[in-house]
């Protein structure tokens, strides 16, 4: 092989290298945004008798509780804890599920650096994975709250 084609043969390599590079560097400043607009995201949730708003970010954290004026004349302290658990899970589901539609594009389709740069650690890894949101069972509605707890109180 001659010094020309050698040349020109180095030349096309660095120039795929350089662009391979170039797109890698712009898909990870693409995922360093979508992270950080993943983690800004929050979940609101209202509980099915409106005395409980809760609202949660991202990484799971509660950062507002509001309870309903009525809250503790509506109910006894039983279902309000119960309902207050359950917003809070269905306000951290909605603040999990608007973070991991944020992160979508960059979890599957898109190379990967062991695609290109075989033994190189994944992109994809520096993705955290969030936990499963644990249930409550739910419980019968047994008693009726009396008109108000610090009117008929046993205390």
């Amino acid at each position: 092989m001659s010094n020309p084609e050698l040349e020109a043969r180095n030349a096309a390599l660095r120039s795929q290298v350089d662009t391979m590079l170039a797109n890698l560097e712009r898909q990870t400043a693409e995922l360093k945004q979508a992270q950080a607009d993943a983690l800004a995201k929050t979940g609101k949730a209202t509980s099915k008798d409106g005395l409980v708003e809760a609202t949660v970010n991202a990484g799971g954290i509660v950062t507002d509780v509001k309870l309903a004026p009525a809250a503790f004349e509506r109910s006894t302290p039983e279902k309000l804890g119960r309902s207050i658990v359950e917003t809070i899970q269905r306000a951290a589901l909605q603040a999990r599920e608007q973070a991991d539609a944020a992160l979508a594009p960059y979890q599957e389709g898109l190379p990967d650096l062991p695609d290109l740069f075989p033994g190189a650690p994944s992109l994809k890894d520096l993705i955290p994975k969030a936990p499963p949101v644990a249930q409550q069972p739910q419980r019968p509605d047994d008693e009726e709250p009396p008109d108000s707890y610090l009117r008929g109180s046993n205390w």
